[in-house]
């Protein structure tokens, strides 16, 4: 089984205008609602892959209500924790001349809610595969990854970690089995400037060095490099296409390296089928879709013969 923990679900409210104006009433050209959150995200791609994923997390309201209901699908079975109080957030993403975004804050998190998390993580066994991705909400302590981790310390389990600076740096220690950092958060960990392939591939041996096992980057229009864990590195470039879309790249990303090296072993074939879902994503105004990875995927595997 893949379980995904989203600590911080959302019903993201996407809104298209043809200009944005400080100070008046805008009228949208467009909208959209998307049950979100980085794990969900994962968790929605992976079913377009026909794989089965749990979604854990947190929710809270009749948003939290919502979120649960729009998640579950066939291929992800959501086992979220209820909060007392409280409603899960709305993010805002305003698409005009340029994209803006609005971020909630999300409910109060206590110590009981978390020891719920805690227990249910007890479920995840040898030979799974957790994805834990995201920021942490303010209301929990920072070290809740680490918590996480571990209490799975020990067992065989093939970890994901899909986080930023110190959240991704304190969990190297548990040896991952992949992280994605892309290059703006290699330069803040380390505090350089990282933008070309020798600068990326000696950040990222680091990174191995400090306990990763595969250190997958993603390169923005550059596509994406892989360093596996036998040292190996893998370069996949990007597909030209409109791109309508940047939320859930990275999440899709994650989905389709998943998907790929469970399915083959294989860590090249792995790299081209996560470049497949995280460009599907990019070029829609959604999340990937089974039908569009699979016809970038043909174009990928096209290209690299």
């Amino acid at each position: 089984m893949i379980y995904t923990v989203t600590l911080n679900p959302s019903i993201d409210y996407v809104v298209h205008l043809d200009r944005l104006v400080e100070g008046i009433t805008n009228r949208t050209s467009g909208e959209e609602y998307y049950f979100g959150g980085k794990g969900i995200n994962v968790s929605h791609v992976l079913a377009e892959l026909d794989l089965d994923s749990t979604a854990l997390g947190f929710v809270a309201g009749f948003t939290g209500e919502a979120i649960e209901k729009g998640t579950a699908r066939e291929r992800i079975k959501t086992d979220f924790i209820h909060l007392n109080s409280g409603v899960s957030r709305i993010n805002v993403k305003i698409k005009s001349e340029t994209e803006t975004e609005i971020n909630g804050q999300g409910p109060h998190i206590d110590d009981e809610a978390l020891e719920q998390l805690m227990l249910k993580t007890d479920a995840i066994a040898d030979g799974d595969t957790l994805i834990i991705s995201g920021s942490i909400p303010k209301t929990m302590p920072d070290d809740v990854y680490e918590r996480i981790l571990e209490r799975l310390k020990g067992r065989s389990i093939r970890i994901v970690v899909d986080a930023t600076k110190k959240l991704l740096v304190n969990s190297l220690k548990y040896r991952p089995f992949m992280i994605k950092p892309n290059r703006q958060e290699i330069s803040e960990i380390f505090g350089v400037e990282v933008n070309d392939e020798e600068t990326t591939l000696t950040y990222a041996r680091e990174l191995k060095r400090m306990g990763a096992m595969n250190v997958l980057v993603s390169l923005g229009g550059d596509g994406a490099m892989l360093l596996d864990e036998f040292g190996k590195v893998h370069l996949e470039g990007a597909l030209k296409g409109r791109v309508l879309n940047t939320v859930g790249s990275g999440d899709s990303m994650v989905a389709g390296f998943v998907a790929g090296y469970i399915r083959t072993n294989d860590y090249a074939y792995a790299l081209r089928l996560g470049s497949a879902c995280g460009n599907a994503t990019a070029f829609l105004d959604g999340l990937a879709t089974r039908e569009k990875i699979a016809e970038l995927m043909a174009r990928f595997e096209t290209k690299n013969q």
